[in-house]
């Protein structure tokens, strides 16, 4: 018999197991095979506010955390609007840069796993291993590391941001206005450029700087400095990034 305040062995079990980083990822997967276990109203409001009230989408990341004793998101709706977006402004590339059926396909491929996915994977996994060496207020305690899976969700939400600046934004200027030789096009694109770069660096700090027990998160916005020193120098020699962004899209692809 077991006292009425303990939970049986099996049970206790099963619950240490949902709470491990295994447990964790079994569950997402499993809600990713089930549509209607999505919420995709509340992903469409974290995007919103992911330019209106960043700081909104961080608050509901803390109270995830109070009530289900973890910090990375456990519905993968986000995840599903996001490669949805993706691969409706891959048409629109697909348009601009005269691109044939086989040629979408590669691009969203190259977008999707490689540019939001790859990229999101190794910029995670950089700063998940940053924070937790150099940004912990207490390295020794094992109950307060960032969490992998909140690395990459920090990622996701700046990319929001980036991918409406760069993948919208900028198509519907291209043709009309940045696909020229001159001064103003490339200051216009290049500001495009910095804008969606500085809105990423931005909401990334949000998302660390949510975390308690993390220090001097200030330093993840430092490589927007260096940014900007490139983008005067981009002025002065009149080099448009957006341009030679579009060129190498389209190379990878044809």
């Amino acid at each position: 018999m077991y006292s009425r305040t303990t939970l049986p062995s099996p049970v206790m079990e099963r619950e240490r197991e949902r709470h491990t980083a295994a447990g964790k990822r079994k569950k997402y997967l499993n809600r990713l095979l089930h549509v209607k276990q999505m919420d995709f109203e509340f992903a469409i409001w974290q995007m919103f506010n992911l330019f209106v009230s960043p700081q909104k989408v961080y608050r509901n990341f803390k109270y995830r955390k109070q009530t289900k004793d973890q910090w990375a998101r456990d519905d993968p709706a986000f995840l599903v609007l996001v490669s949805l977006c993706l691969a409706s402004a891959s048409i629109g590339f697909a348009v601009v840069l005269g691109l044939g059926f086989i040629g979408f396909l590669k691009f969203l491929v190259w977008i999707v796993f490689i540019d939001c996915i790859g990229v999101g994977v190794a910029m995670a996994t950089l700063l998940w291993a940053t924070t937790n060496w150099l940004l912990r207020t207490n390295r020794h305690a094992n109950d307060t590391d960032v969490e992998w899976g909140y690395a990459f969700d920090v990622h996701l939400n700046a990319f929001i941001p980036l991918f409406v600046i760069l993948h919208v934004i900028q198509l519907i200027f291209y043709n009309l206005f940045i696909d020229t030789e001159s001064v103003l096009s490339t200051m216009f694109g290049n500001s495009l450029f910095c804008v969606a770069v500085g809105y990423y660096a931005y909401i990334t700090f949000l998302g660390y700087s949510a975390i308690p027990f993390l220090k001097d998160t200030i330093y993840i916005v430092y490589p927007v400095v260096p940014l900007l020193f490139l983008y005067c120098i981009s002025l002065m020699l009149n080099v448009n990034w957006c341009r030679w962004l579009m060129g190498f899209y389209k190379y990878r692809v044809v």
